[in-house]
């Protein structure tokens, strides 16, 4: 395949947000993410009555977070594809890992309490926030380029007999 087609570069894309989602989630894990997050759930269950976001226990996390990172990457070739069907869920994920690199950047620049919960200077996942950011951002940019070049699922399934 040829580097310079659009649909190879939707493909890289992809694959450079799902490696920043894992080297995101590795960086949550050693900063001590789940101290942080698991006080701020019940904190805020028990001032606001409900609260949707579920306490982890760690290998949970991890073992669920693993799982979901495998996924993203097995959906690779699809995106190197431009199948039609992808591109919402890929806006989604690009515009979801945005608002979580902010929400850790904008924890490390405040260093708010939340509901009687400090978040240390930096916050856990500060650090590949910022790669994070830039390959959801990189994602958003290739989405737009192929737009037009998408592949309909009926021509897909075709191309591959």
């Amino acid at each position: 395949m040829n580097w310079s087609q659009p649909n190879f570069k939707l493909g890289l894309a992809w694959i450079t947000l799902c490696l920043a989602v894992a080297l995101h989630v590795v960086d949550e894990a050693l900063t001590g993410f789940l101290a942080i997050y698991n006080p701020t759930v019940r904190a805020l269950r028990e001032s606001l009555g409900w609260w949707p976001m579920p306490a982890f226990e760690y290998e949970p996390w991890r073992n669920g977070l693993a799982f979901g990172i495998g996924v993203l990457f097995l959906l690779s070739p699809l995106m190197f594809a431009n199948v039609r069907a992808m591109r919402p869920f890929a806006y989604v994920f690009a515009v979801l890992m945005i608002a979580n690199a902010a929400g850790h950047t904008l924890a490390t620049v405040f260093g708010r309490t939340v509901s009687g919960v400090h978040f240390p200077r930096p916050a856990p996942g500060f650090w590949s926030s910022p790669t994070m950011l830039a390959a959801a951002v990189l994602l958003l940019v290739e989405l737009g380029n192929t737009k037009k070049a998408a592949a309909p699922e009926h021509r897909l399934a075709t191309s591959q007999r």
